[in-house]
């Protein structure tokens, strides 16, 4: 009788045991990943301008004969509500697990280094550390270079707004020489311009400011350089009659158009050259 109750309590421990082993490994599951908020956060705001862009764009075409396009505008933008990124990072934002597992983070501890490999970096010789250190400083500087994520996304964001204002101010009777002058257009422009110019240096200057530099350049295009040059003839003509078509431009407005100005100037750079 006594090893029969003996036997019946240590299989309650075992059970108890088994029990909290099993919550500890659940907890250690749920530690293993995290909501990323930020990143969900920073993609529906992303989505969000998208979709209003897009609507804004649908709207400006008015007619019948635009019906078409503003029917496809309208289904774009309502098709990026319904993508399993979008969706998750809804969910994320207010705190929800993701159905498709988009925006979530993985936890992994830090890995110490071997103590051998940790001998090999102290007996690196001298010399090997200085050429690594000459190898690593050019790329430092060119990871330096340029303009960081979010201004990127900031400059992306200008160009849309700058779009919309236009758009409203069209509605509102103005022209394209009137909406240039607006306010929060030149202000948007004027930042644009300065990102711009912080990501390719010189890009809006204008074709007399940098003659030397251009005859110092002067010779036929390599293959890239040919390829980007009909990339930007065809961005020229398409912005030029979209300039047209949605805004309404005249000659004399699309030449006062600064981002027309900025492109045209990259343009005949390419031309004296090829």
């Amino acid at each position: 009788m006594a090893d029969v109750e003996e036997t019946a309590k240590g299989g309650k421990e075992i059970a108890a045991l088994a029990e909290k082993g099993m919550a500890l490994f659940a907890a250690e599951k749920e530690e293993e990943a995290e909501l990323d908020v930020a990143g969900a956060t920073k993609f529906k705001e992303d989505t969000d301008a998208k979709m209003k862009a897009l609507e804004a764009e649908a709207a400006a075409l008015t007619g019948k004969d635009n019906k078409k396009a503003r029917q496809e505008k309208s289904k774009e933008a309502s098709a990026l509500k319904t993508t399993p990124e979008y969706i998750d990072a809804c969910k994320v934002v207010k705190g929800l697990e993701p159905k498709n597992g988009n925006f979530m983070k993985k936890k992994e501890a830090p890995k110490a280094a071997p103590k051998q490999e940790e001998k090999k970096v102290d007996d690196e010789p001298k010399e090997d550390k200085a050429e690594k250190e000459k190898k690593e400083k050019p790329k430092k500087a060119q990871e330096a270079a340029g303009i960081s994520k979010e201004e990127r996304d900031e400059l992306e964001k200008l160009k849309k707004q700058i779009i919309e204002r236009k758009t409203q101010l069209k509605a509102e009777g103005m022209s394209g020489g009137q909406q240039n002058k607006d306010s929060q257009v030149a202000e948007w422009v004027a930042r644009m311009n300065e990102l711009k110019e912080k990501e390719t240096p010189g890009s809006t200057q204008k074709a007399g400011a940098d003659g030397d530099k251009k005859k110092k350049g002067k010779g036929a295009l390599s293959t890239e350089e040919q390829k980007e040059y009909d990339a930007l003839k065809l961005e020229v003509e398409t912005y030029r009659q979209k300039l047209v078509s949605e805004f309404g431009y005249t000659k004399k407005d699309i030449k006062a158009d600064p981002e027309m100005a900025e492109l045209e100037t990259k343009l005949a750079a390419f031309e004296k050259r090829s």
